[in-house]
C-alpha cells in the first residue's frame, strides 16, 4: 500500500525560509513533485524531479524553492526561500510510477499526500 507522508509546513515571516519533507512508502517512484493550492484557487504545479535528478520549476517558485530526493529513502525535499504572502497554501507531496519527461497536470500523477499547511506573514 502506498502512503506519502509529509511534513515541515507552518507559520513564517516574509522572506523566510522552510524546507518541506514527504516521505514514500509501498515502492519507488520515477517522479515525486509538489503541488500547492490556495484558498480558492486550483491546484497549481510547482516542481519535479525524477529517478535521473532533472528537475523541472513553475516560474512562480524557480530561483526560491529547491527540489532534491534521496532516492535511498524514498523522500522528496522541497526547500523554500523568500517565501512570500502569495506562497500561502497547502502543499502536496505528489509522485507517479513511470517519468520520462515534465508532467504538471494533476491529473498526471498516481498518488498524493495528505496536505501540508505553509503560511507566510506579511
Amino acid at each position: 500500500q502506498v502512503q506519502l507522508v509529509e511534513s515541515g509546513g507552518g507559520l513564517v515571516q516574509a522572506g523566510g525560509s522552510l524546507r518541506l519533507s514527504c516521505v514514500a512508502s509501498g515502492r519507488t517512484f520515477s517522479a515525486m513533485g509538489w503541488f500547492r493550492q490556495a484558498p480558492g484557487k486550483q491546484r497549481e504545479f510547482l516542481t519535479q524531479i525524477n529517478v535521473s535528478g532533472s528537475t523541472y520549476y513553475s516560474d512562480s517558485v524557480k530561483g526560491r524553492f529547491t527540489i532534491s530526493r534521496d532516492n535511498a529513502k524514498n523522500t522528496v525535499y522541497l526547500q523554500m526561500n523568500s517565501l512570500k504572502p502569495e506562497d500561502t497554501a497547502v502543499y502536496y507531496c505528489v509522485v507517479r510510477i513511470y517519468a520520462y519527461r515534465r508532467y504538471t497536470d494533476p491529473n498526471d500523477y498516481n498518488y498524493w499526500g495528505q496536505g501540508t499547511q505553509v503560511t507566510v506573514s506579511s
